[in-house]
């Protein structure tokens, strides 16, 4: 199943809430519409709404955070496996994205499905999940236990991407370290590596050949021919922004 990221515009606005829930079931063969409106009102006590009132709303009668978690509950109405969660507290106000985590996690440990959290927000990757996939230019640029990415990056676009995330602790706050140049253009890939005009790391071998996915143990992977000099280090960023 899936959550977008637009739950307004993922929801039939010509269509109440409940009627989402009958639809999606009569698509995979349920035909039973009052057992699938107990298990819809079941669902939506889960995200912590009131059913009987959602049911019966309109998607644009319902809040963003309340459409979000409808469009959770929804996802949940076939008890998939797999749950992808396309940015799903985009353009929610900072409480409210606070609540729908909360929400996700407390049904991943409930319905024990895995997830897969599409997301720019380290922070939220950091908190949900038990790996993680950095992408760069729709390429996989690194993947490995959440641990090992965040304290021990070993591709250079992770590192500036932590680089660039502010510090909320510590006696001193350091400078932010911004990745210099511009994201590349998609129809106009650069040869070789693409994040290679960016890097710091870069050699003539980084623009004439695309890395593949190098093992660097523990299930750690990065496509980075110069992965055993990657450090977390911002002097190197500051040297190639001058």
């Amino acid at each position: 199943a899936m959550v977008f990221q637009a739950a307004l515009n993922s929801l039939n606005p010509v269509l109440r809430v409940g009627d989402h829930f009958v639809e999606t079931a009569r698509a995979h063969g349920e035909k039973d519409d009052q057992q699938t409106r107990a298990r819809a009102l079941e669902l939506l006590r889960m995200v912590q709404l009131d059913g009987e009132r959602v049911l019966t709303a309109y998607p644009h009668e319902l809040s963003g955070g309340m459409r979000q978690r409808v469009s959770i509950a929804l996802s949940l109405l076939l008890e998939p496996q797999l749950i992808i969660l396309d940015e799903p507290t985009t353009a929610l106000d900072i409480l409210t994205q606070r609540a729908i985590i909360d929400v996700i996690r407390s049904l991943r440990q409930r319905l024990d499905f895995t997830m897969m959290f599409i997301t720019h927000d380290l922070s939220l990757a950091a908190e949900l999940a038990d790996r993680v996939a950095t992408m760069y230019a729709g390429e996989l640029v690194e993947v490995g236990d959440v641990r090992d990415v965040f304290y021990t990056p070993k591709h250079p676009y992770t590192v500036g991407l932590l680089n660039a995330v502010p510090p909320i602790t510590g006696e001193e706050f350091t400078p932010l370290t911004a990745i210099p140049g511009s994201p590349p253009n998609l129809l106009a890939m650069p040869p070789g590596c693409s994040f290679h005009p960016r890097c710091p790391y870069a050699t003539e071998l980084c623009a004439r050949q695309a890395p593949p996915l190098f093992d660097v143990g523990n299930g750690h992977q990065a496509a980075c021919f110069h992965w055993e000099r990657v450090t977390r280090g911002q002097a190197v960023w500051a040297g190639a922004a001058t």
